[in-house]
């Protein structure tokens, strides 16, 4: 694996810094109402596609995830402006405005989309790794989704048969410690989502993720033992997020103390206190790199603004693969 270089250290405190800012704007952005329907943020757990993408080999590798999808996606490669334009259902967004905050999708990078059904994206990514296998691409699906969707029993026909395939994908759970406003204490009888993995003999383990080198520390044991034929491998990715479940979450259910606490352990803050004890950079050029994050956050929403939105006639072009669709003209004549 690449070394934790200088380098490394610098891209990641102004990669976490700017998807912390995009995310904020994206919270204003909905209070104005210019985002509508979902919204759900990233905050606290950028640490996760940071160390994942510095184990991946981006030429072939693909990764998918839930409808938490805004990060994943800039750190594949995609655009952030036309992620923010996707955001506010503009023609220039990576799926022409008509996917929104939970679909996010790029095929040219290989994000295989934000998907709202709990679970969902499960099976579709064993789905691309059975591909990757068939064609002997050598290439490995990261396959992200949340605690609660671990309780979902899609799962466990998937592991199933990720299994007793041996196909080259890596599960993650990204357990922020709350599926919705349910804790993982109260969901089941342990509090070790990755041992689930034990029934199907998968080698599973739980990572501190709220550090990317433990992450891609992680990551890229599991990735390289997919790449090689040996099958997948379960993550339990333990994070934390430092926003509400989405931007209707008034979160009763746990403390604003709690939350404080959490954030005592936040990754950019970590990734920060690093580079300077390194002296890698100091206090005036991380701030530099701070400025830098923040501009470009303000032209991701100038690309937006001045961005049309989507033809009205669009609206019946990605609802049906057929012209003649049947009754298709009872809903034209209405």
């Amino acid at each position: 694996m690449k070394e934790f270089s200088k380098e490394v250290y610098l891209k990641w405190y102004e990669d976490m810094t700017m998807w912390r800012r995009f995310e904020d704007k994206c919270r204003s952005l909905y209070l104005k109402q210019k985002i509508r329907g979902f919204l759900h943020l990233y905050n606290g757990q950028e640490a996760i596609p940071a160390g994942f993408t510095h184990a991946m080999d981006l030429t072939k590798d693909s990764m998918i995830t839930a409808y938490r999808c805004h990060i994943h996606p800039m750190a594949m490669g995609v655009d952030p402006k036309r992620i923010m334009a996707e955001l506010c259902g503009k023609a220039t967004g990576t799926s022409g405005g008509m996917g929104g905050s939970m679909h996010i999708f790029s095929k040219e990078h290989r994000f295989y989309g934000g998907h709202g059904i709990v679970g969902g994206q499960i099976p579709l990514g064993a789905g691309i790794a059975f591909a990757d296998q068939y064609f002997d691409r050598k290439a490995v699906n990261i396959c992200f989704f949340g605690d609660g969707a671990a309780r979902q029993g899609s799962l466990h026909e998937t592991f199933n048969m990720a299994m007793n395939w041996k196909l080259p994908v890596i599960f993650v759970v990204e357990n922020n410690q709350y599926a919705m406003g349910t804790s993982v204490k109260r969901t089941a009888n342990h509090e070790d989502i990755y041992k689930l993995g034990l029934g199907y003999e998968m080698p599973c383990l739980a990572v501190d993720a709220m550090d990317p080198e433990k992450v891609a520390e992680a990551a890229y044991e599991a990735i390289e033992r997919a790449r090689r034929g040996d099958g997948p491998t379960f993550i339990e990715a333990r994070t934390y997020r430092f926003r509400g479940h989405s931007m209707s979450d008034a979160e009763p259910y746990r403390s604003k103390e709690e939350v404080a606490i959490a954030k005592g352990d936040d990754p950019i803050e970590l990734i920060k206190a690093r580079i300077l004890s390194n002296n890698w950079a100091t206090e005036e050029e991380l701030e530099a790199l701070d400025n830098k994050s923040r501009d470009f956050v303000e032209e991701c929403i100038e690309f937006m603004e001045n961005s049309p939105y989507p033809d009205t006639e669009k609206i019946y072009e990605y609802v049906y693969a057929q012209e003649n669709y049947p009754f298709l003209d009872k809903f034209e004549n209405q």
